[in-house]
């Protein structure tokens, strides 16, 4: 019942936590330079229809009022409508959210056995050459940025080994081989982004727990090396690292903006810059918002499952 209650009590509180970062959401973008207004109608519009448009928009209203108008609205599935095009947000929003969704999908499916694979490798065969050579390896990756990564493999993949489009621009009408061969390489650019912190996290985790008594009484009983990994290291060195994944969630929903940027790739990142560019307020709000549930959430499923591997956790909990 405690570890009931323990979960219970994260959820409310990430519930909390997303209505305060709502409340500085609003905020901060209800005071960005400009005037939304000028930006619709342009420089040389009258007084007279700014006053006219701005009334429309209940940019007249206090913010508290506009707030609670939006979160009301937002509640009820109702993002409003683009302050520039007049379309409601949810229809602008959707196709981006799949196509970054289906980005993301994509990045964290490779993101498993990146991470898992030469970690292993490297806690079993530490201090041997393969063990050196993929720390080498992962701290050269851990010094390139995203976007000069995201152009090496351009480069690499396009013009010297052309085997995918130079650009991920990709619509409804794309057929399906064709739009996953528009997601490798940016996906591929964010998994290696991801990847290499778990990998040295989940090394350097593994490498003791492998040391401790209850692996190598497993191993003393004669269980293959598969197993012992399997059943006893990796649940308990799997928490620390959960939490590292976590973290990669609030990297996937920044970087991917730089990442979609470099392949043209029109999803949700490419959306709030050029949301960001027009101030558009209506379309800002609704995906910095979308981008703080799915953090949010992220943060507390990483929570909720590394209390279910630890047994020690669970015990405290319990």
């Amino acid at each position: 019942m405690r570890l009931l209650r323990v979960v219970f009590s994260r959820v409310l509180l990430s519930f909390f936590t997303l209505i305060v970062v709502s409340v500085l959401i609003f905020s901060f973008v209800e005071v960005l330079p400009g005037d939304v207004a000028k930006r619709v109608l342009g420089r040389d519009a009258t007084e007279q229809s700014l006053a006219s448009l701005r009334e429309r928009m209940g940019l007249n209203e206090p913010v508290p009022a506009r707030y609670v108008r939006w979160l009301s609205g937002v509640l009820r599935g109702d993002l409003g409508r683009s302050h520039v095009s007049s379309r409601p947000v949810t229809e602008i929003l959707a196709p981006k959210v799949f196509n970054t969704l289906m980005l993301s999908i994509f990045a964290l499916l490779l993101y498993i056995p990146m991470a898992l694979i030469p970690a292993i490798i490297q806690a079993v065969h530490l201090d041997r050459p393969i063990d050196h050579f993929l720390s080498v390896v992962t701290l050269v990756l851990l010094a390139i940025p995203d976007f000069l990564l995201a152009t090496i493999l351009l480069l690499t993949f396009v013009l010297a080994i052309p085997l995918f489009p130079a650009t991920s621009n990709v619509g409804e009408t794309t057929e399906f081989w064709s739009y996953l061969r528009a997601l490798v390489l940016p996906g591929i650019t964010l998994t290696i982004v991801m990847a290499i912190y778990a990998v040295r996290m989940l090394r350097d985790n593994l490498v003791e727990v492998l040391d401790s008594a209850y692996v190598r009484m497993a191993e003393l009983k004669g269980l293959p090396l598969r197993l012992v990994i399997i059943r006893h290291a990796l649940p308990n060195a799997l928490g620390p690292t959960l939490n590292v994944t976590a973290l990669n969630l609030g990297y996937l929903i920044g970087g991917v903006m730089i990442v979609e940027k470099v392949f043209a790739f029109p999803g949700y990142g490419t959306l709030l810059v050029d949301s960001i560019r027009f101030l558009d307020i209506a379309v800002i709000e609704a995906s910095v918002l979308l981008a703080s549930v799915i953090y949010i959430v992220g943060n507390l499923l990483a929570d909720i499952v590394t209390i279910a591997l630890n047994p020690k956790l669970k015990i405290d909990a319990s």
